[in-house]
């Protein structure tokens, strides 16, 4: 049975989906959680709105540049309160917003109930038990070397298929600044005593990071990037 409504929350989602926001919705008042909830398609969006809400809900993978990391300092530094509810699908940008500092971090295909209850927790301020679920998948971090944003760039590009040159265009770097950004990601890999020497055991390591995108990953950043000179 959904528990008796509670007093109604304000409430703003930071996700790039329209139509998951209007589940959501539907899903709270399902469960009696009465809220407003006003959509915002980036974290930039949400903080020039004028009204604070009492729980901010993001997605880890919204359609700009922005890291897990850089959007909850950006809510942080406003004194928001901050639950993730993400696909799981980038196990590493899980951890980078558990290490971030969220009141937690749910599946998107958790029951609706869970996700109902961990608003309603969030909203109080409290730290969500699905935590814990972010903190079993950074238990398998111990192999994972920590790679700089770009590393783990060239490493996504290179891992999903891209030659050494492709990955250099794309990113507009040189051929053998790609080789040595490479070279370095094997070092750290050796380092934690994963070693991953070839393609095919770097793009293992890559997958069980989470690294490695969709296929249409490589088209979607050439169309942003557009044809290199």
């Amino acid at each position: 049975m959904p528990k008796e409504a509670d007093s109604p929350l304000d409430i703003a989602i930071v996700e790039d989906h329209a139509i998951w926001v209007r589940g959501l919705s539907a899903a709270l008042a399902e469960f009696r959680v009465m809220a407003t909830i006003t959509h915002h398609r980036s974290v930039a969006e949400f903080l020039a709105a004028s009204r604070p809400p009492q729980l901010v809900i993001l997605d880890l993978q919204l359609g700009d540049s922005t890291t897990p990391t850089n959007s909850i300092a950006l809510l942080a530094a406003a004194t928001h309160r901050v639950l993730v509810i993400t696909s799981g699908e980038r196990p590493d940008l899980v951890r980078e917003a558990a290490h971030a500092g969220v009141l937690g971090v749910v599946c998107k295909s958790e029951p609706d109930a869970v996700i109902a209850e961990a608003v309603r927790t969030a909203s109080r301020g409290e730290v969500v038990g699905s935590v814990d679920w972010a903190a079993a998948i950074d238990s398998d971090a111990a192999f994972v070397p920590n790679l700089s944003p770009r590393e783990r760039e060239v490493l996504t590009l290179w891992a999903s298929g891209e030659t050494a040159k492709g990955v250099a265009e794309m990113l507009d770097l040189s051929v053998n600044t790609v080789n040595v950004y490479l070279r370095r990601v094997k070092e750290k890999y050796e380092a934690v005593g994963n070693p991953a020497r070839t393609k095919g055991e770097l793009r293992a390591a890559a997958q069980q990071a989470g690294l490695v995108p969709n296929t249409w990953w490589g088209r979607a950043i050439r169309q942003h990037h557009g044809p290199s000179e």
